[in-house]
């Protein structure tokens, strides 16, 4: 089993697709061992405790700069013995330690086809509104590994959603969420834990059952 934690920031929903797709057994090999907020508040804690995981707080508002919370991060993963981490609405970019430290072990879901609408400042609603904004027809959901630079990691998994005449940003978000972060975030999850990634630089092979 591999022991993986999820780090979160709000209101959990994709955390909530992680614990639902575990609760049905569609993740296999994968032992959720901790869900780490960043701040005390966090819905996503509530969701966490319901599904009897065990929960902590690193709360940003205590550390001075990115790096000293970072390395706290990393020191509460390295304590639980974490293999996989999973960015599920965590909203804070940590330094660049935390990707050498976990290279190839972290995933990240992001609401667009990357490389479009994504980067600095696209995050949440804002890569709705650009993606309306920009007026294109096709938008989606990427499952991809962290790197030190923002949205720019090696890409696990993709789904595309279509944009409708009288989308507003809340409403596409919704739709990309049900139609493609909820079901890409949970499977990208059971192929690393079934062994099925292989990275080769920027390019992720998934490799069919019994090959890992």
């Amino acid at each position: 089993m591999v022991k993986t934690a999820v780090l979160v920031s709000g209101g959990g929903t994709n955390l909530q697709a992680i614990l639902d797709a575990l609760l049905f057994e569609e993740i296999k090999n994968c032992e959720l061992t901790a869900v780490i907020s960043s701040t005390p508040n966090a819905y996503a804690l509530v969701r966490a405790q319901n599904a009897k995981v065990p929960t902590y707080v690193v709360d940003v508002n205590l550390f001075p700069n990115r790096r000293t919370f970072t390395d706290a991060i990393i020191d509460k993963l390295r304590d639980l013995d974490v293999e996989l981490v999973v960015l599920a609405g965590f909203l804070y970019v940590l330094s660049p330690r935390f990707v050498s430290v976990f290279e190839n072990r972290v995933i990240n879901i992001h609401p667009s086809l990357i490389p479009a609408f994504c980067g600095d400042g696209c995050y949440g609603l804002h890569v709705h509104e650009k993606v309306l904004a920009y007026g294109v027809k096709v938008t989606g959901a990427t499952a991809h590994f962290v790197s030190e630079v923002t949205d720019a990691g090696p890409v696990i998994a993709q789904k595309a959603v279509e944009v409708k005449e009288g989308d507003t940003p809340e409403i596409l978000q919704r739709r990309v969420m049900e139609e493609a972060e909820w079901q890409i975030l949970p499977k990208a999850i059971s192929l690393y834990c079934e062994g099925r990634l292989k990275v080769e630089g920027r390019i992720v092979h998934v490799l069919e059952e019994g090959e890992a």
